[in-house]
C-alpha cells in the first residue's frame, strides 16, 4: 500500500515538473520567441507578469520591443531620442532626468505611470498649446525610449505641484495682453494663467523663455534675458536681419504688463527642477 501511495506521488511530481517551466520566464516563451536570453527573463526589458498564461495578466504594463530597446544600455536609439528632446527644447516645460520647467506634465513621472504608446501619442498628436514637431514614427520611438531611460534612472512617480487646467472658451481667456498683442503668432504655458495664444504653427512658442531650457535663439545664438524684449519689439531685424516679425509699438505700461506675463507668470525660477542640462 505504502508502495503504492510512493509509485502514485511520484507519477503526480513528475507530471507538475513535466509541465511547469523551470522558471516563470519560460511562460512567455510559450507564446514567444525568446531572444536576449544572456539579459535573463523577459521582464528584465518587457516587464509585464511573466507568472501567468492568462494574456490580459500577463500583458500588465507590457513594453513593446521598439519601446524596450532602452533597457539594453546607452545605445543609439536612446542618445537619438536624448539629442532630439535637446533639439526641441522639450525641458521648457516638462521635467525629464530631473531637470526641466513645471509648467506642464512631469515626464520622470510620466513614464513611470503611463503605457510607452500613451507617450508616443502625445507627441504623435500633442495636445493645446505643445507644438506640433512633425515626428515621424523613427523619432518618436527614440524620444520615448530616452524618456523611459531618464525615468528609469529617477524612479520616481512625483508628478510635483498640481497643474491648473485651463478652458479655451473659460472665464476670461483671450483677454491678457499676450493673447492680445502676439496669440495670434505665438502661444505659451504660464504657471499662473495657463495657455495662452493660438498661433503655435506660426510663430516659436514662448514657453518658458527665460529659462536656461530655451533654445538659444536670441543674437548669436544666446540664452534669452529679461532684457532682451523691449530691445526685440522695438526691431527685430536689428537682432536677427532674417527675421519675418514686424518692431511692434508698446507704450510703457504694455510693456511692462507683457513682461509679467512672460516672466512673473511663467516663474521660470521658482519652476524649475535642477539646473542647466
Amino acid at each position: 500500500m505504502v508502495a503504492r501511495l510512493l509509485i502514485a506521488l511520484l507519477l503526480f511530481l513528475q507530471t507538475v515538473f513535466e509541465t511547469e517551466p523551470a522558471s516563470a520566464g519560460e511562460l512567455c516563451r510559450k507564446c514567444h520567441p525568446g531572444h536576449y536570453a544572456e539579459r535573463g527573463s523577459c521582464s528584465s526589458c518587457h516587464l509585464g507578469n511573466p507568472a501567468s498564461e492568462r494574456r490580459n495578466i500577463a500583458h500588465t504594463q507590457l513594453i513593446s520591443g521598439r519601446f524596450a530597446r532602452f533597457t539594453l544600455g546607452n545605445g543609439s536609439e536612446v542618445q537619438e531620442g536624448t539629442r532630439l528632446i535637446e533639439q526641441f527644447a522639450c525641458r521648457r516645460c516638462h521635467v525629464i532626468a530631473g531637470l526641466g520647467n513645471r509648467l506642464s506634465a512631469n515626464l520622470d513621472a510620466a513614464a513611470n505611470l503611463k503605457k510607452p504608446e500613451d507617450l508616443a501619442g502625445s507627441i504623435l498628436r500633442p495636445v493645446r498649446s505643445m507644438p506640433d514637431f512633425r515626428n515621424g514614427e523613427r523619432e518618436i520611438t527614440a524620444i520615448v525610449n530616452a524618456l523611459l531611460a531618464a525615468s528609469a534612472k529617477q524612479r520616481s512617480t512625483d508628478a510635483g505641484q498640481p497643474q491648473v487646467v485651463h478652458f479655451s472658451r473659460s472665464g476670461k481667456s483671450g483677454q491678457d495682453i499676450f493673447s492680445r498683442l502676439c496669440g495670434s503668432c505665438h502661444s505659451m504655458l504660464s504657471e499662473r494663467l495657463g495657455a495662452l495664444g493660438s498661433g503655435s504653427n506660426i510663430g516659436p512658442n514662448l514657453s518658458g523663455l527665460y529659462s536656461p531650457f530655451y533654445p538659444k535663439t536670441f543674437r548669436d545664438r544666446t540664452f534669452w534675458k529679461e532684457a532682451d524684449l523691449a530691445r526685440w519689439l522695438k526691431n527685430p531685424r536689428e537682432i536677427r536681419t532674417w527675421s519675418r516679425m514686424q518692431p511692434v509699438n508698446l507704450t510703457l505700461l504694455e510693456l511692462r504688463e507683457l513682461e509679467t506675463v512672460l516672466i512673473q507668470h511663467q516663474r521660470p525660477s521658482a519652476g524649475i527642477t535642477g539646473g542647466k542640462p
